[in-house]
């Protein structure tokens, strides 16, 4: 999980949050408290732009997402090599590759966010 700050300029990560049940409560909870405006989800690709089957679970998400949270934006964005910049920045910071498992998927998470918000700066 990432968040923005209120200029869309900067992403800050949040703790991942656990697939199951409680994820869209959890979500919510989040969007009430941090007054959130929209929603990025990754959509995890192969390399080659082909989908996989992780490529199915996150449309299945995103779908949900849309449902239950209409009328604020969700948006699908491209999250191929995220986790790889995000275990190399982690390590670049010092973070042994044991203690990176547990920040890896808010790290990937704030890559993913800032490149989505990087990228509308540019339309």
């Amino acid at each position: 999980m990432a968040v923005s700050n209120s200029a869309q300029s900067m992403a800050f990560p949040r703790a991942a949050l656990a697939s199951g049940e409680r994820l869209l409560d959890q979500l919510r909870e989040l969007i009430e408290s941090e007054e959130i405006v929209g929603v990025v989800v990754g959509r995890p690709l192969a390399l080659s732009g082909r989908s996989t089957a992780s490529t199915a679970n996150a449309d299945e998400l995103f779908r949900r997402l849309r449902e239950t949270f209409a009328p604020l934006p969700v948006i699908q964005w491209d999250e191929r090599l995220t986790t790889h910049e995000a275990q190399r920045a982690l390590s670049e910071a010092g973070i042994r590759a044991k203690s990176q498992r547990e920040h890896v998927d808010s790290a990937a998470a704030v890559i993913l966010l800032q490149n989505y918000m990087d990228g509308l700066i540019g339309e």
